[in-house]
């Protein structure tokens, strides 16, 4: 008997795919995809491309070594000519989908990446979008786009297709090719062959959604149930501290129920469970509908920052410390432990917070890119940890706000005044501390 995923395979390997936005989501796309077909990796940004082509991996999701593979079998293309994208007939649209200013959806690079390839979509194509969307903007927004720029028309000519990412930043277990994928097209027929193309590379399997917009609808809530979980921690940890009861232990205790789901508090920020929510929200009032919850959440998730911040400031005082001009260190400014992605983190908001105070902060992280802190916030960070004998300073107070692994293997009191305090935002530090979450 044939196999039939490896035949479709040796069907395929004669075919070409594109990946357009080669970010945490693209690229893993991208290399994983040139092991069974010619791929086109396209993004407008030509730094980023070189920095793949020399075979370096900033992002941390695929690595040198696997980068290296994929360039050496001449299978993968880098490239910011958009006109390399008539060469595929099978598209992949992974581009950030942020917020703007007032917490609405900013599908600004979504319609630009779409505009590209309408302009270069051949007849027969199949278009896949990965990018976290409201239900409905697949196909009102996208597709509308892509007719408009190609003169083709959806569902005719071309036809679309969506399965929403699972990546999971700096985790090393939770991996493409190991997490079932979602897939869903606008036809049966559709669906079938995104399913077929996306079990080449995924070894967990796929699912089948029955709707482009129940699969769009499920990314979001993914994200929003784990949003409104930890703001219920978050919760509790505010009650809590207020007690004089260990948050920590408490969650521990309860932990030992069956049914009993494990989250820790902390701050929440990155591209989707900080993000993701208040796209839903925003659809959900286009249908008359306020959502309560899912917006209480946010809030409360958003208000983290400047809780921790008053906690610290609240820590020194007790200790008799000055607070004008006083040093802290803040220990991790990524939006998660072990990546070093520094979209939306909400460490920026203890910062922030602690300026308020009159407070003057240093910033150590050593996964971040002091180029991207620079750039997306105009801040400043320590180049390297120096102990006081090395010619560093004593800190009023320190707080470790990410837990990189890196960052969990030193004493931090010897950073420290005789007053100073240490908090430990994720309640992962072995030596004593002042505060935690």
């Amino acid at each position: 008997m044939v196999d039939g995923r490896l035949l479709h395979r040796e069907v395929f390997l004669k075919k070409v795919i594109s990946v357009i936005g080669l970010g945490y989501v693209g690229l893993p796309l991208a290399v994983a995809f040139s092991r069974v077909a010619r791929v086109v990796a396209f993004d407008t940004n030509q730094s980023k491309i070189e920095l793949y082509l020399q075979g370096s991996d900033p992002t941390g999701e695929v690595g040198p070594a696997a980068l290296k593979q994929a360039l050496d079998s001449g299978s993968i293309q880098f490239t910011c000519r958009e006109a390399d994208l008539k060469d595929a007939s099978f598209h992949i649209v992974a581009v950030p989908t942020p917020l703007k200013g007032n917490q609405t959806p900013d599908l600004s690079f979504l319609e630009s990446a779409s505009e590209i390839l309408g302009r270069n979509l051949g007849p027969g194509s199949i278009v896949v979008y990965e990018s976290t969307v409201y239900p409905g903007c697949t196909e009102e927004v996208c597709g509308t786009i892509l007719e408009k720029a190609s003169g083709l028309k959806c569902g005719a000519d071309f036809r679309l297709g969506y399965s929403p990412e699972r990546i999971n930043p700096g985790d090393p277990v939770h991996r493409l090719e190991n997490v079932v994928k979602i897939v869903a097209g606008q036809d049966e027929e559709t669906l079938e062959e995104v399913a077929r193309v996306y079990g080449l590379v995924v070894e967990a399997g796929v699912y089948r959604a029955p709707s482009i917009r129940v699969a769009e609808a499920a990314k979001v809530i993914e994200n929003s149930q784990r949003d409104i979980n930890i703001a219920f921690v978050n919760e509790l940890a505010k009650i809590f501290n207020k007690m004089g009861i260990d948050t920590q232990e408490v969650l521990k205790a309860a932990g030992t129920k069956w049914n009993f789901l494990p989250f820790s508090p902390g701050l929440v920020g990155g591209h989707c469970i900080g993000v993701d929510p208040y796209y839903l929200a925003q659809r959900a009032q286009e249908y008359g509908y306020f959502p309560e919850i899912i917006l209480a959440g946010r809030r409360l998730n958003d208000s983290m920052g400047q809780y921790i911040a008053r906690e610290v400031v609240g820590l020194m005082i007790r200790k008799g410390q000055t607070l004008r001009k006083a040093r802290v260190l803040i220990l991790g400014f990524t939006f998660k432990e072990n990546c070093p992605d520094v979209r939306n983190t909400r460490v920026v908001d203890i910062l922030r917070e602690l300026e308020r105070f009159g407070l003057e902060a240093d910033i150590y992280d050593p996964l971040a890119s002091p180029e991207e802190i620079r750039r997306q916030y105009g801040l400043e960070v320590l180049p390297e940890l120096a102990a006081p004998s090395e010619g560093g300073e004593l800190y009023a107070a320190a707080i470790l706000a990410v837990a990189h692994t890196e960052l969990l293997r030193r004493d931090y009191r010897a950073l420290l005044q005789e007053n100073g305090v240490l908090y430990d935002v994720k309640g992962v530090l072995k030596t004593p501390v002042d505060g935690r979450l």
